[in-house]
């Protein structure tokens, strides 16, 4: 099973087309599906919603070059789960720290809002990433897409297991402990409408490593 789609992936008409006209506007960028970064004996995976335009999508690095990565990565980098300087570009030299990051959507969409049938057919790699962590023990949803997309990829019902910042499910996987938990994203928009703010997300990510030092 594939974690990553082919750089010409065509899965999705609507998002190759988009990919393409990027790329006859904005040559230098990435313009391809994007692929997960980490640790391949990650124990957290970090699940986002899709390659932003001015970020992933032009550095070719989920969270990388926009407004949400510089969230992401200050959270990460205050609870000890990143190593480096992040930089906003994908060479930076960053790395990850037992920590997976990706997208329940690989492609950039169009206003940053895929499809449902977009998100269903990208879910085979998502459910790839799951099953090549042999290590993980917790997942980490940043906004509804993405973490309904995950309870789908593990084969549960939404309705068991809703959307909510900070709710926290404990499952069990291959008969070791999985936990789900979900955060709003952290979205400029987010940030801006005070729906959430950087004390609030970097609570949760304290929370997450402190789950990750009991298991």
């Amino acid at each position: 099973m594939k974690t990553e789609p082919h750089s010409n992936c065509g899965i999705c008409p609507r998002l190759k087309t988009f990919r393409l006209d990027n790329k006859k506007s904005q040559p230098e960028w990435f313009n391809a599906p994007v692929p997960s970064f980490g640790n391949r004996r990650a124990r957290l995976l970090i699940v986002g919603l899709a390659p932003g335009m001015g970020g992933a999508n032009r550095t070719g690095r989920p969270f990388t070059g926009d407004y949400a990565g510089k969230v992401l990565y200050e959270a990460l980098d205050l609870v000890g789960l990143s190593q480096g300087r992040y930089e906003e570009r994908a060479d930076d030299g960053l790395q990850l720290a037992e920590t997976m990051i990706t997208n329940a959507v690989r492609c950039v969409p169009p206003q940053n809002k895929p499809m449902g049938e977009e998100i269903a057919n990208c879910r085979r790699f998502l459910e790839a990433t799951i099953a090549n962590l042999p290590r993980l023990q917790v997942i980490l949803t940043l906004g509804k897409i993405a973490h309904d997309s995950t309870i789908r990829t593990l084969g549960l019902r939404l309705s068991d297991y809703p959307f909510g910042h900070e709710n926290e499910y404990h499952l069990t996987r291959n008969d070791s402990p999985l936990i789900v938990m979900s955060s709003y994203h952290c979205s400029r928009y987010n940030i801006n409408t005070g729906r959430l703010t950087p004390k609030m997300f970097n609570d949760v990510l304290v929370k997450v490593n402190a789950i990750m030092q009991e298991l």
